[in-house]
């Protein structure tokens, strides 16, 4: 631990300086502890697990906090309302008996693609929220009356496919917290990237085999209808709004030249900007495989995912705190225009965001790779990326400091949270 310093009067009351002091204690703290978090990151990395099979990287992580000196000294959950979950709870020993503690938390990820590994980078991402929790606890232990604060660190296995956040938000993982942090992997620093709602479906056609040579008139024939309906799609791009998004495979298309297809199915994606513009894809979308089925004589059956990914709401108070902070550690971040014409994706963050604020900015890691693709699963690996990872994390835990010592900010976050969730609520329901 480092020296002790006197506590401000209450959270929220410290004087510019205090504040600086502690943020450089938590600043320290990640550097003291930068090899056992890379050794924790790459040992994530090297054996990529898919989503809710994440076993290998969950064992890592609760292992950390539990053996975390001093002993004890976090308390974990290791299967926090999935196999794969866990939470690990910090709190100084005088929050007990105070007033109600402010709960801050720190999220992880650590699911991979299939084929391509960890190719988004979410060993980073669970390295960041290790790091920023550690970072958070040592600032809050050097002052010599920590106030009621609470650090949680979330580990949220399944972003990559099926919304593991979505479960634990029907799990009331998310109940009680004040403010959520995260950060994500990219090839620039922004502290808001315009995350947008995601819609998924598995489409089955269900035809009649028959002999492809000899009698193909006495066969129905389902990859006909997958491939009209991928044309279909194709078609309708003509008549989509710039800023939606339609991509798919066909998974099956058959088992034999020379039999008719009886069977195909297609994996589709759907975003758009908001859940309301999301609907209306969807049903445009729906429409063109059903006319396929009808087109070619087959049967079909659309079966959506259990979770739909939220637009990200930003939370512009909570992001500016964040982009200052991260300019004093030297990061540079993308423009005002940058961000809202860049490329973006999905995630269950925006889950999330519709529940507690939070911020989910995004990282430069030292490669202008691409996510997704080989290349980043080696950037994303790299001794290179620990530079970029673990001054993140200070970013995030210098950012919860500001949000603990400063009232007027968690306030401000609060206003802008309630506005922003009752605008997309009015959004959603609009004729």
């Amino acid at each position: 631990m480092g020296p002790v310093v006197e506590r401000p009067a209450e959270p929220g009351t410290s004087n510019a300086a205090e504040l600086e002091l502690l943020k450089r204690r938590a600043a320290e703290s990640i550097d003291e502890a930068a090899e056992r978090l890379g050794a924790l990151s790459r040992a994530i990395w090297s054996a990529p697990e898919l989503a809710y099979k994440e076993h290998r990287a969950h064992g890592e992580l609760t292992r950390f906090f539990e053996c975390e000196p001093p002993a004890a000294s976090w308390a974990v959950q290791p299967h926090f309302g999935l196999p794969t979950a866990f939470r690990a709870e910090w709190a100084p020993p005088e929050s007990a008996a105070g007033p109600r503690a402010l709960q801050v938390a720190f999220l992880c990820e650590y699911d991979a693609l299939p084929a391509l590994g960890h190719a988004c980078g979410h060993n980073l991402i669970a390295e960041v929220g290790v790091a920023a929790a550690l970072g958070l606890r040592a600032a809050l232990e050097s002052i010599a009356a920590p106030p009621p604060v609470k650090v949680i660190v979330l580990g949220t296995p399944a972003e990559e496919d099926g919304g593991g956040k979505i479960d634990l938000i029907e799990a009331g993982a998310f109940e009680n917290l004040d403010v959520v942090f995260m950060a994500h992997p990219s090839q620039e620093n922004a502290a808001y990237l315009p995350d947008v709602a995601e819609h998924d479906v598995t489409v089955k056609y269900y035809g009649k085999a028959s002999h492809a040579a000899a009698y193909p008139w006495e066969g129905v024939n389902a990859l006909d209808a997958a491939v009209l309906a991928y044309n279909n799609l194709s078609v309708l791009r003509q008549q989509m709004k710039p800023t939606w998004r339609v991509h798919g495979i066909i998974k099956n298309g058959g088992v034999k030249p020379n039999i008719i297809p009886s069977y195909s199915e297609l994996v589709y994606y759907f975003r758009a900007p908001s859940m309301k513009e999301l609907q209306v894809l969807t049903k445009k979308a729906e429409d063109c495989f059903r006319a396929a089925a009808l087109a070619t004589g087959c049967t079909v059956d659309i079966e959506s995912e259990a979770h739909d990914y939220y637009n990200v709401i930003p939370n512009k108070t909570l992001c500016s705190a964040y982009t200052e902070n991260g300019k004093k550690l030297g990061m540079e971040f993308i423009s005002e225009d940058a961000v809202l014409n860049g490329p973006s994706g999905s995630t269950d963050f925006g889950n999330v965001s519709f529940v507690v604020p939070g911020i989910h900015p995004y990282f430069y890691i030292g490669t202008d790779a691409l996510n997704h693709t080989e290349q980043y699963t080696e950037a994303a690996g790299s001794q290179a990326a620990q530079l970029y990872t673990l001054r993140t994390a200070k970013a995030l835990a210098m950012t919860a400091l500001d949000v603990i010592f400063k009232p007027e900010l968690l306030e401000g976050i609060r206003k802008e949270f309630k506005c922003k969730l009752q605008e997309e609520q009015l959004l959603n329901t609009a004729a």
